[in-house]
């Protein structure tokens, strides 16, 4: 069918995880196998994310500081465009 244009999410029958809990760390890498001193700040988050069925799983990722900012600007503007709706 062309010219027709569906939404890429129907939000009530496309979603299917909910965000069940959201922690970060800051850390500090401060040597490696390869670096004696690296002084590497990172931030470390942990997701905890229900599926579908209810099935919990924990998603892990580590960002770097620029990483963190725009990952944070990001939700400013979720938050902002959910709360016009």
């Amino acid at each position: 069918m062309e010219g027709v244009c569906e939404p890429l999410l129907d939000a009530k029958s496309q979603v299917t995880n909910q965000l069940i809990d959201f922690q970060w760390k800051l850390g500090m890498a401060v040597s490696s196998d390869s670096c004696r001193s690296l002084k590497y700040p990172y931030v470390a988050v942990l997701l905890k994310v229900a599926d579908h069925s209810g099935q919990i799983k924990n998603k892990s990722f580590e960002m770097t500081i620029p990483q963190f900012q725009n990952f944070y600007r990001q939700f400013k503007e979720i938050a902002a465009i959910i709360e016009t709706v």
